[in-house]
């Protein structure tokens, strides 16, 4: 429960998504997640760290650790049924 917990805090899984093939600055996070407050995308990226599912790198920026990519992984199905749906529902 404390993972779901977790990813259903606002911008999250955002992030989780944002972060999926590549390494990014807090501000480059911020501006992928349509100028989210500074204050939420440094919490959530605090909270997944403390997780094990973000990794902050020596030189700067964020990216998914392999725990983070092993979850992004699981959500993939998912995401995948969503597009589906969301193509029945506009030609329903």
């Amino acid at each position: 429960m404390v993972l779901l917990d977790l990813l259903g805090r606002r911008w999250t899984l955002r992030i989780v998504w944002e972060l999926r093939d590549s390494t990014l600055t807090s501000r480059e996070l911020r501006t992928a997640c349509d100028d989210a407050s500074p204050t939420v995308i440094q919490q959530r990226l605090t909270e997944l760290r403390d997780a094990g599912l973000v990794e902050k790198l020596a030189e700067g920026g964020y990216r998914l650790s392999a725990g983070g990519h092993e979850l992004f992984e699981l959500f993939m199905p998912l995401h995948q049924f969503a597009d589906r749906w969301n193509r029945r529902q506009k030609t329903a």
